[in-house]
């Protein structure tokens, strides 16, 4: 089985958002209020804007004209249902094990693009939502912290075991009003994926980066400007 590792890893339900963070602490269960890799000011209930269509984060989408020679859009696949098992993290367990292996969160409103990049392995995935900015800022926050509140943990995916390693990142651009990012390494027998995944809050809009690190810091900038561009 191929595991979507590539694309993003935060396929979580909004009615599963407020589980706590893994913890080595197995008493305590409260959510890390203040994470590392989170960086911005709060989400501000008394002034947001109005949350955008998905047709309209469709075409602040970064596209291969944005992108530059070599990448080749990939085309979008059906959500799968793998029977997948999370082992020594309860707070993926219980958040299902989409969380680890890929899929789409479930904003009402939203939009995707996944490129690979020289016919290679390289990928990069691009993933827009728009939202109540609390729903937005607490979702992303609660999801991040218990994908990186236990630095190892395994996942079992249609009886293929994979060693997960999860890694906060601090923050690399003033970027949004919010900003979490994380490291992600998949290992398969001697194969192993790296993930750098960065998320920004900027008011009503969150956008998700994720892919091969280089491609991930190389491109970040340019989709926010486009995804928060007026005109």
């Amino acid at each position: 089985m191929r595991v979507r590792v590539a694309t993003t890893a935060l396929g979580i339900t909004a009615d599963l958002l407020a589980v706590p963070a893994c913890s080595t602490n197995a008493v305590d269960t409260k959510p890390d209020t203040a994470p590392s890799a989170r960086t911005g000011k709060p989400a501000d209930t008394a002034q947001q804007a109005a949350p955008l269509t998905s047709a309209t984060l469709e075409t602040r989408l970064l596209d291969q004209s944005d992108l530059g020679r070599g990448y080749l859009r990939k085309p979008e696949r059906p959500t799968q249902s793998d029977d997948v098992t999370v082992i020594g993290c309860p707070a993926l367990s219980e958040l299902g094990g989409d969380a680890a292996t890929g899929g789409t969160l479930t904003f009402p409103h939203k939009a995707k693009a996944s490129f690979t990049f020289g016919g290679s392995s390289s990928e990069v995935s691009e993933e827009l939502y728009s939202d109540n900015v609390g729903k937005l800022s607490g979702g992303i926050d609660r999801i991040f912290d218990a994908m990186t509140g236990r630095p190892t943990y395994q996942v079992v995916a249609g009886g293929t075991p994979i060693d997960m390693a999860s890694q906060k990142l601090p923050a690399a651009h003033d970027l949004g009003d919010e900003q979490w990012s994380q490291l992600l390494t998949f290992s398969t027998g001697r194969r192993s994926t790296v993930v750098k995944q960065t998320a920004i809050r900027d008011g009503s809009l969150l956008l998700i980066v994720s892919g091969s690190p280089a491609l991930v810091d190389r491109h970040l900038d340019k989709a926010l400007a486009k995804a928060t561009a007026t005109s």
